[in-house]
């Protein structure tokens, strides 16, 4: 049995593999002192663990310590890389970038082998370029739409809003609907500048993960969902790594 997790600060992705077949898959609280909880009664029996996160360091060790209480096999933390078989990051220093932005790269790439756009809208919404070539072209990071919902909760002590995920463009006629049509008027923006580019680069596809993917694709965004992109490209990775 293999478990892939992809862990950020708050919440992480996991998915249970056997000979490569999806056997159960979910999500848990880096919080938690069990943030596998579901699946606990299974980790007993897991060879092998490879995990992709971007979470601090002080979450990273805790939940290192957790896994190796529990788990027989071993457990691996995989990073951005220079280059992986025809992928090749423009990073100078390729550790500052994010293991999860380098591991949805490398799944849009084995899916696809030729030019495309990443984008994974999650807590910060992340864009990367890839060429047909595989040479990675750079890329944006914005803050995610739970983050500006936030950001004005918080910053903005008069703005008084609830958020709306229903997708509406037409300028708002209260303070609630402001903000809400605010989201989908920068969602709209993100897609088109997203079209746009891929449009000059000569790119073939889009590709996009993430919890905000599909209000993005609401307001026009041509681009196919792949939920679990991350954990798609950690385990290509992994399994290249161990059948060297």
């Amino acid at each position: 049995m293999r478990l892939l997790i992809d862990a950020g600060n708050t919440r992480l992705k996991w998915r249970l593999e056997h000979d490569l077949t999806v056997i159960s898959q979910g999500r848990g609280s880096m919080s938690s002192d069990h943030p596998l909880s579901d699946i606990d009664q299974y980790l007993g029996t897991v060879s092998r663990v490879a995990v992709s996160t971007v979470a601090r360091e002080d979450l990273r060790m805790a939940l290192d310590a957790y896994l190796q209480e529990r788990v027989p096999g071993e457990v691996r933390f995989y990073w951005a890389e220079k280059e992986r078989l025809g992928l090749r990051n423009s990073y100078g220093n390729v550790s500052a970038m994010g293991a999860d932005r380098w591991h949805g790269m490398y799944g849009a790439w084995k899916k696809r082998g030729r030019g495309c756009a990443v984008i994974d809208a999650g807590s910060a919404i992340t864009i990367d370029y890839v060429s047909d070539s595989g040479n990675h072209l750079g890329g944006y990071i914005l803050p995610g739409l739970a983050m500006m919902f936030k950001s004005l909760k918080t910053d903005a002590a008069r703005i008084a809003f609830e958020p709306n995920h229903a997708v509406a463009l037409e300028p708002g006629q209260s303070t609630g609907e402001c903000v809400n049509h605010g989201m989908s008027w920068v969602s709209l923006a993100i897609a088109q500048q997203l079209h746009r580019d891929v449009e000059q680069l000569g790119l073939s596809d889009i590709l996009v993960t993430g919890g905000d993917a599909s209000r993005l694709q609401a307001v026009g965004l041509n681009a196919s969902e792949h939920p679990s992109l991350v954990l798609d490209g950690l385990g290509f990775i992994d399994h290249e790594v161990f059948s060297a």
